[in-house]
């Protein structure tokens, strides 16, 4: 196992205001033992790629409730690909339908998390892909 913990950082990106479910998710990542920034409410796609590469985290979890993914998620793994941090995972969670879930993972999103997904399959599946990877 990795001496040092995951570090993530948990971002409302947008407009949206509620953010119960994003606190939900960054303190079972807490109690998974993992690092997190919580970056709180209506950051831009460039406060949040500025603050990862700053905190120098290994994955961004984003919540998204606006319907605004479309238009939000895709520029942070841009930002990230143009500012050498393509190795940073970005995962998302909130209310993302079906169809949009294919085009956000061909953009970069690692993976999707909709209403419903529990906090330890989250917990999971970042510890199977960066467990024992440097």
């Amino acid at each position: 196992m990795s001496a040092e913990p995951i570090r993530v950082l948990i971002g409302k990106v947008g407009l949206d205001g509620h953010d119960r479910g994003a606190r939900v998710v960054a303190q079972a990542l807490r109690d998974a033992g993992m690092e997190v920034i919580y970056t709180g409410l209506r950051q831009t796609p460039e406060q949040i790629v500025e603050t990862a590469l700053q905190e120098d985290v290994r994955v961004i979890g984003l919540s998204i409730l606006s319907g605004a993914h479309m238009q939000l998620l895709p520029p942070v793994v841009e930002m990230l690909r143009r500012q050498e941090g393509d190795d940073i995972m970005v995962i998302a969670g909130g209310i993302i339908p079906r169809e949009d879930i294919i085009y956000l993972k061909e953009s970069g999103v690692t993976e999707i998390f909709t209403p419903g997904a529990k906090t330890t399959d989250i917990v999971e599946f970042i510890k199977s892909r960066l467990i024992d990877t440097p």
